[in-house]
């Protein structure tokens, strides 16, 4: 009988139901534990050395193999959205990251702590891949470029907050009660998505096995716009990443300054790129992501030029350390949201799978720039700027790419 009530609604099933729009403060909260994650961290990076007596370039692994997880596990999460749905992959996802954050927390020594490190970003970067997914599931490209806009806007409230909380908490608890904040973090989020957050997925796609994970991943890579689209976002983030990994030891340790000085700088990074995110939410639908990347791409590439010029001859400050960080983070705010979202779009159908290979491709990229900055960063910043400035000049060429390929 139901079967008969439904012939009338055959001819196009995919289009008979469209998946429910989710509220954008949640997928900002999704999206953001992870960063969040990542960054509570760095202003406690000495401290942690001196405390659980480990090298300066093991501390760096906390970050370094973070970023690792976090590309290791999108490659998982991706296809298997496509598969079995984006929430039950998410819920998966926010239980490990409880479960590593208190291993974190209870940590005996550095070894046990990067382990759960890595698992902790298994755990969060659920996130990252299954909310770009949601929003590529329930609106058109150039709208997905909008929204991923809003979204990462709203998510540097996340890298703004975590380096001053977790140098505030490092002062007053020690190091370990950032990762107790992580776990009082990560339960209520839980809970909220699991009340709130609605399976997007139209339709699952089949996954017999690893062979089809290869062969999603292969097809994707074979098409030139999605190449283009994911080196510019990989090395748009390898500019951020490059700071990043150098910035705590130049700051603190070559500079003299505090963590939390260190931390508030930080934080006024994120406005920047809130501003630029800002700029992609608003411009994006109308003008299109390949003049948007256009104008962001330069706007990156200048930032990052002009750190190695005033490193190399201005007098060790902060403001000049920053200052063209902040140019660099505008930029990037415009660049990112629409670099995502035409990657995603090279093939909608399998946009979970689309957005692990972007995201895997993002964070390795991003490890490997902090790996090059420690070993050219001495303290001076001069290392970290020119590695930035390499990376920048890297983000034009793919840009060149993504012209050609005619998005």
């Amino acid at each position: 009988m139901q079967r008969a009530g439904l012939h009338s609604r055959a001819v196009n099933p995919p289009q008979a139901a469209t998946p429910p729009r989710p509220p954008i403060w949640l997928l900002v909260a999704i999206i953001g534990i992870g960063p969040f994650t990542m960054q509570v961290l760095v202003p406690s990076l000495p401290a942690m050395g001196r405390d659980l007596g480990a090298s300066t370039a093991t501390v760096q692994l906390t970050v370094t193999l973070y970023l690792l997880g976090v590309g290791a596990g999108q490659l998982i999460y991706g296809p298997l959205s496509d598969r079995f749905g984006r929430r039950p992959l998410l819920m998966g996802g926010l239980a490990l990251y409880a479960v590593a954050s208190l291993a974190a927390a209870l940590a005996p020594g550095i070894e046990e702590l990067l382990v759960a490190r890595v698992a902790q970003a298994v755990g969060a970067c659920a996130g990252v891949v299954l909310v770009r997914a949601v929003i590529r599931d329930v609106w058109s490209r150039d709208e997905a470029a909008s929204v991923l806009g809003y979204v990462t806007m709203g998510m540097t409230i996340a890298p703004m907050i975590a380096p001053i909380l977790g140098s505030l908490l490092e002062q007053s608890f020690g190091w370990r009660a950032s990762m107790v904040a992580c776990l009082g973090f990560g339960l209520p989020l839980a809970l909220v998505a699991w009340l709130r957050l609605e399976e997007t997925l139209p339709a699952p796609q089949p996954l017999p096995g690893l062979g089809a994970i290869l062969r999603a991943y292969r097809s994707l890579w074979a098409i030139p716009s999605f190449r283009a689209y994911t080196a510019l976002t990989a090395c748009a983030t390898g500019i951020f990443f490059a700071f990043l990994g150098g910035a705590p030891y130049v700051v603190v340790q070559g500079m003299g300054y505090s963590p939390v000085q260190f931390a508030l700088a930080f934080a006024a990074i994120s406005i920047f790129f809130a501003a630029g995110n800002w700029l992609a939410g608003r411009l994006s639908r109308r003008l299109g992501i390949l003049r948007m990347l256009g104008v962001g791409t330069m706007i990156a590439t200048v930032g990052a030029v002009s750190a190695a010029i005033a490193m190399v001859v201005l007098p060790p400050h902060i403001l000049v350390f920053f200052v063209p960080m902040a140019i660099v983070a505008v930029g990037n705010g415009m660049t990112q949201p629409n670099a995502i979202a035409g990657a995603l779009s090279a093939r909608p159908q399998l946009a979970g799978t689309a957005s692990a290979l972007v995201g895997a491709l993002q964070m390795g990229f991003g490890a490997l720039m902090t790996f090059v900055v420690g070993l050219v960063e001495f303290g001076s910043g001069i290392g970290t700027s020119l590695t930035m400035a390499a990376t920048g000049v890297a983000c034009l060429m793919a840009l060149r790419g993504a012209r050609r390929a005619g998005g």
